[in-house]
C-alpha cells in the first residue's frame, strides 16, 4: 500500500495509460545546443528510470525566427531527428515516455528575426518584433505542425505546444500584445484563433495515437491579461481541437510577481487549476512549487488537478518518484527553488544544473564510481562543502568521518534558513542529516578537530567555511555595531533604526530578516498573495489585484548601503535579484550606493557619497561586508608537511556560495 494513493493512480489517455500522475515538466537545460546527444539521452533516461510517468523536454524551436536564442535547438534536419532518436530510445529503454515541447518565443526571441502579432517590444528583449502578415502567420502554424510530425518521426510519445508564459501563442491572446484589427485580432474569438488552429493542425499531422499537451496560461499576471472566462473558453476550444491534456502555465516571463522562486509558497497556484476542473473532460495538470510527494498527494487528493508537473525537483533528484513509491521520501534531495544553478544558468547561457545535485545535466562527466581502494577520509566542517564531500565519498565506498565544532550540521545554511522566504533550507539541512545516516558517515559534532585528531586519516579535507570580514570602520561612543552572524543566530536584537553595511546577498538577506517581524508570507498563501497583489482572474483581469501589492510594513527603518556606485542588488541572482529588490522596496527599505564609511558614533553611521557627507541615524549597524576564509587548521596542517584539500569558503570566501561549495565538494569526492 503506497503512502501516496492519488499520486500512484494510473492515468488512462485512451491509446496509452501512464503509470502515475507525475509529469516531469519542461526545463531548458542547454544540453541540446551543445550537440552532445549522448549526454542529453543520459539526462532524460535517468529521470525515466527514476519513475516519471511522462517527461517533457526543454523547448524546441519550430523555426529559426521562433527560437528563444539564435541557434536554439529544434528538428530542422535529418541529423537533428537522428540525434533526438538517441534520447527517445534511451528513455524508452529506461521504461519511460517522453514528449517534445514545441516553443515559439514570438517577441521573447532574443534575436532581430523575432516575430509577433504586433510590433510591441518585450521588456525582456532588446529586439522589436516584426508584425506578421497573413502569409507569415500561416508559415508559423505550418512550422509548428511540421515540428510535431518530426517529433513523432524522432520517436517521441507526444508533444507539448507551449501556449503560456507570454510566448508566441500567448501573445495573440491578449490586447497587451495583440493590437491587430484583422481576423487574428480584436475580439477574443479572433485572438484565440491562432492557438486553436495550431492544435488542430498538430493533431492532423500526428494522428490520434499520440499525446498532445497544450500549455495554457491560467493566470497571466500582466496588465490587460486574460479574464477567467477567456481562459475557460480557450480551454474548451483547445480540447475540441484535439489536445490530450491541458498543462498549467503561470505568469508571463515579464510579470513582476514571482512564480517559482523559493519565496513563493508551495503549491501557490494550484487554486487556479482547481477552478478549471470540471470545465473540460481531458486531464488537467497543475504546476509551480510542488516539490515533495506529500505536497503532490495533497494537491491531487483535494481535486486541484488530475496530474502534477514538477520540473526542477527532477534536477535535484532524478529518483524522486521511485523513492516516493518505496516510502523513502525523506531521502529525496529537495528542490529549494533557489534558481541559482538552473534558471540563472539558462539566462547566463550556461548548461542548467542544480545547486543541491551537481550531477544534474552532467551525468556522463561527473560519475560517482565505486572505489576500488577504500580510504579513511576526515572532513572538517559540516557546512555545504563538507556535507557534499562526505555524502559522495561515502556513497563511493570510503570510510568518512565528519567533524564540526558546532552542535548541528549545516554551517551557514542554518543562517540562510532564518531568512523569510528561505524556509526550504530547513528541509535541505534535514535531508543532509538523513543522508549522513543512510551512508553511515561518522558525524562528530561539538568537536574541534586538531592535527592529532586527523593524523591517521588517508585524506584530510578542510571545509571550515568563512569568518565575517571587519570593514574597519572607526567606532566612537557606545553604538550597537554587530555582525550579520549576531543577528541571524539570535545573539543580538536589532534596534528600530538599522544601517546595513554591505548590499550583497548577505546584506539583502539581513534586510529581509529585519523587515519582517510577523511569520513569513511564504508560509501563508493569502498573505503572500496580498503582499504581491495576486487576485482571482475571475475578479481581476490577468490576476492582478486592484490597488497592487499590499505588503506588511517593516517594523524597522532600514538603510542598506554599499561602496560600489552601481545599483544595490545588481549582482544578485539573474532571475531572483529583482524579487529581493522589489520586496525590500515595497517595505520601504532605503538603498544607497557609492558611499565610503567614515565613522560610527552615537548619532549613527557617517558616510560620504556623491552628494557629500551624510549621517544615517540608526540604533544598530549590521556589518555584512563580506567574508574571509577560515583556514587556520589548513595552514597548521600544511606547515607540518601534511597534504590537505581545502574547499568551500575556506578555499574562496566569495559571498555565501553554496552552489560552488557543494559542486566543489562533490567533484573532489568523485576523484578520491
Amino acid at each position: 500500500m503506497t503512502e501516496y494513493p492519488h499520486l500512484f493512480q494510473p492515468l488512462d489517455l485512451g491509446h496509452v495509460t501512464l503509470p502515475n500522475r507525475v509529469l516531469m515538466g519542461s526545463m531548458h537545460t542547454g544540453l541540446e545546443e551543445l550537440g552532445d546527444f549522448d549526454r542529453v539521452a543520459a539526462f532524460y533516461a535517468a529521470r525515466a528510470k527514476g519513475g516519471a510517468a511522462l517527461i517533457v523536454t526543454g523547448g524546441m524551436a519550430p523555426n529559426r525566427e521562433g527560437g528563444v536564442l539564435p541557434g536554439a535547438a529544434g528538428l530542422f534536419t535529418d541529423k537533428d531527428i537522428e540525434n533526438h532518436r538517441k534520447t527517445t530510445k534511451a528513455v524508452h529503454e529506461a521504461g519511460g515516455r517522453i514528449a517534445m515541447q514545441i516553443l515559439h518565443a514570438g517577441r521573447y526571441a532574443y534575436s532581430p528575426e523575432c516575430v509577433a502579432p504586433s510590433p510591441v517590444k518585450s521588456p525582456i528583449s532588446p529586439f522589436p518584433p516584426a508584425e506578421l502578415d497573413e502569409e507569415g502567420i500561416e508559415k508559423q502554424i505550418a512550422d509548428i505542425a511540421e515540428a510535431a510530425a518530426k517529433a513523432r518521426e524522432a520517436g517521441y510519445d507526444g508533444v507539448e505546444v507551449m501556449g503560456s508564459e507570454g510566448y508566441f501563442l500567448n501573445q495573440f491572446l491578449v490586447t497587451h500584445t495583440n493590437k491587430r484589427t484583422d481576423r487574428w485580432g480584436g475580439s477574443y474569438e479572433n485572438r484565440m484563433r491562432l492557438p486553436i488552429e495550431v492544435v488542430k493542425r498538430v493533431r492532423e499531422k500526428v494522428g490520434e495515437d499520440f499525446i498532445v499537451i497544450y500549455r495554457l496560461s491560467m493566470i497571466d499576471l500582466v496588465p490587460n491579461g486574460s479574464t477567467w472566462d477567456e481562459v475557460v473558453t480557450l480551454a474548451k476550444e483547445i480540447e475540441k481541437a484535439g489536445a490530450s491534456i491541458l498543462n498549467t502555465g503561470i505568469g508571463w516571463h515579464e510579470a513582476r510577481i514571482p512564480t517559482i522562486a523559493t519565496s513563493v509558497p508551495r503549491r501557490a497556484f494550484t487554486w487556479v487549476t482547481k477552478k478549471l476542473m470540471g470545465e473540460v473532460s481531458i486531464p488537467v495538470i497543475t504546476s509551480n512549487r510542488i516539490n515533495m510527494p506529500e505536497v503532490a498527494e495533497s494537491v491531487l487528493s483535494e481535486g486541484c488537478a488530475d496530474m502534477v508537473s514538477m520540473a526542477r525537483p527532477f534536477l535535484a533528484d532524478p529518483d524522486f518518484v521511485a523513492k516516493a513509491k518505496m516510502g523513502k521520501s525523506n531521502t529525496i534531495a529537495p528542490c529549494i527553488a533557489c534558481n541559482q544553478a538552473c534558471l540563472d544558468h539558462t539566462f547566463e547561457m550556461k548548461v542548467a544544473t542544480c545547486l543541491v545535485n551537481p550531477q544534474a545535466a552532467h551525468e556522463t562527466e561527473l560519475v560517482y564510481t565505486p572505489t576500488e581502494t577504500p580510504k579513511t577520509v576526515a572532513i572538517v566542517g559540516a557546512g555545504p562543502a563538507g556535507l557534499s564531500t562526505a555524502l559522495v565519498a561515502a556513497e563511493r565506498g570510503h570510510s568518512v568521518t565528519l567533524y564540526d565544532a558546532a552542535s548541528d550540521i549545516g554551517g551557514q545554511l542554518n543562517m540562510a534558513k532564518q531568512i523569510p522566504g528561505k524556509e526550504e533550507f530547513f528541509g535541505l539541512v534535514d535531508w543532509y542529516r538523513t543522508m549522513l545516516q543512510e551512508h553511515k558517515v561518522d558525524v562528530r559534532l561539538n568537536t574541534h578537530a586538531t592535527p592529532e585528531t586527523l593524523a591517521e586519516a588517508d585524506e584530510v579535507i578542510i571545509a571550515t567555511g568563512v569568518t565575517p570580514r571587519d570593514p574597519q570602520i572607526p567606532v566612537e561612543g557606545n553604538p550597537q555595531v554587530v555582525s550579520y552572524t549576531d543577528i541571524l543566530q539570535g545573539r543580538v536584537e536589532a534596534g528600530d533604526r538599522v544601517a546595513i553595511v554591505g548590499a550583497g546577498g548577505i546584506g539583502f538577506d539581513v534586510a529581509e530578516f529585519l523587515a519582517q517581524d510577523k511569520p513569513s508570507p511564504t508560509m501563508d498563501l493569502q498573505e503572500w498573495k496580498e503582499e504581491w497583489g495576486v487576485d482571482d482572474p475571475d475578479v481581476s483581469r490577468g490576476g492582478l489585484a486592484e490597488g497592487g501589492p499590499k505588503p506588511e510594513p517593516s517594523p524597522r527603518e532600514i538603510t542598506l548601503l554599499q561602496r560600489k556606485s552601481e545599483r544595490p542588488g545588481k549582482r544578485l541572482g539573474k532571475t531572483t535579484g529583482w524579487i529581493h529588490r522589489a520586496s525590500l522596496m515595497m517595505k520601504g527599505v532605503k538603498m544607497v550606493g557609492g558611499v565610503t564609511y567614515d565613522l560610527v558614533d552615537d548619532q549613527g553611521l557617517h558616510v560620504t557619497g556623491s552628494d557629500g557627507a551624510l549621517i544615517i541615524e540608526c540604533d544598530t549597524v549590521v556589518l555584512c561586508a563580506g567574508q574571509e576564509p577560515r583556514r587556520d587548521l589548513a595552514d597548521e596542517l600544511e606547515a607540518t608537511g601534511r597534504k590537505v584539500h581545502v574547499i568551500g569558503g575556506a578555499d574562496v570566501a566569495a559571498e555565501l556560495d553554496a552552489k560552488r561549495a557543494i559542486n566543489q565538494g562533490a567533484r573532489l569526492a568523485a576523484e578520491l
